[in-house]
């Protein structure tokens, strides 16, 4: 089975216009596949986590009773985001099997809100908050590599708690960084195609072979959202992670889990025992 589309230009060309659809099934498949994996795993296999040494009782005593996590700024750009790009993956892919209805407009409108909320989460991110906090440092990959040796039975050090984000975090968050990149380049390109109040139409701006490119690569990494999103979601309403999902809504977390699961020194939090506030917020 081809992956792609494929059709012949007014000229002969032979250019991609499109991924095959079956690409959705394959995706959502290959989502399901890993949750049922991963549940099993955790239920039957897994053991509990260990970390090395434990915060001191000086530094234990500073922390407040709820360390501050996500500021409304981050917590509001995430819904957002979320329901956009929800909003996206419904109006792309439900057409496609089989539910009709006029979903061109919804999802350039959703698109729209999109790119708007990354491009506010980038200038955020790079000028108000700690943006190397959520990318792969060097303690991350010695612990991944302990955590690895444990796992094959070979002798190793228990790993060091977190930082803000665990290892699994940021790559998911490399991944999706990518991954909704390309949707948005792409789409923009292809608002050209469709009549809106932003761009005027001009289906000519490139040639056939260019434009069957963009479309491959919209749709690729479309129905690879599909996949990331249901790993997401899994895992935020997983038991032990939920306490991080209650962070995004209510922007903090108990003290307990912050001493149990983080590391003082790789994320130093301060304020007082009602509302803790984060330095790398």
């Amino acid at each position: 089975m081809s992956i792609l589309q494929w059709a012949y230009s007014p000229w002969g060309q032979h250019v991609p216009i499109h991924i095959a659809w079956d690409l959705i099934y394959v995706c959502a498949v290959g989502g399901l596949l890993f949750l049922i994996v991963h549940a099993i795993y955790v239920r039957f296999f897994a053991h509990a986590e260990e970390f090395e040494g434990a915060p001191a009782p000086a530094i234990a005593a500073r922390v407040p009773d709820r360390v501050h996590r996500h500021s409304l700024a981050a917590r509001l750009f995430h819904w957002i985001m979320a329901a956009s790009m929800l909003t996206l993956l419904v109006t792309a892919f439900l057409p496609k099997v089989g539910v009709e209805f006029g979903w061109v407009t919804y999802h350039w409108i959703a698109g729209v809100v999109l790119t708007v909320s990354i491009i506010y989460h980038i200038i955020h991110a790079s000028f108000y908050l700690d943006f190397w906090s959520i990318w792969p440092d060097k303690a991350d990959i010695q612990d991944a590599q302990r955590r690895l040796n444990r796992f094959f039975g070979k002798p190793a050090s228990p790993p060091r708690r977190f930082a803000k984000y665990p290892l699994e975090n940021k790559m998911y968050h490399g991944v999706i960084v990518l991954t909704g990149l390309a949707v948005i380049c792409t789409g923009v390109f292809m608002m050209f195609r469709v009549r809106t109040a932003i761009f005027p139409r001009n289906p000519y701006l490139f040639g056939d072979m260019t434009w069957g490119l963009i479309y491959v690569l919209h749709g690729l990494a479309g129905v690879g959202l599909i996949a990331l999103i249901m790993v997401h979601i899994y895992f935020a309403v997983r038991p032990e992670k939920f306490v991080i999902t209650k962070s995004m809504i209510f922007g903090s977390m108990p003290k307990e889990y912050y001493l149990s699961h983080h590391d003082p020194d790789r994320w130093v939090v301060r304020g007082d025992s009602s509302r803790g506030a984060s330095a790398a917020d």
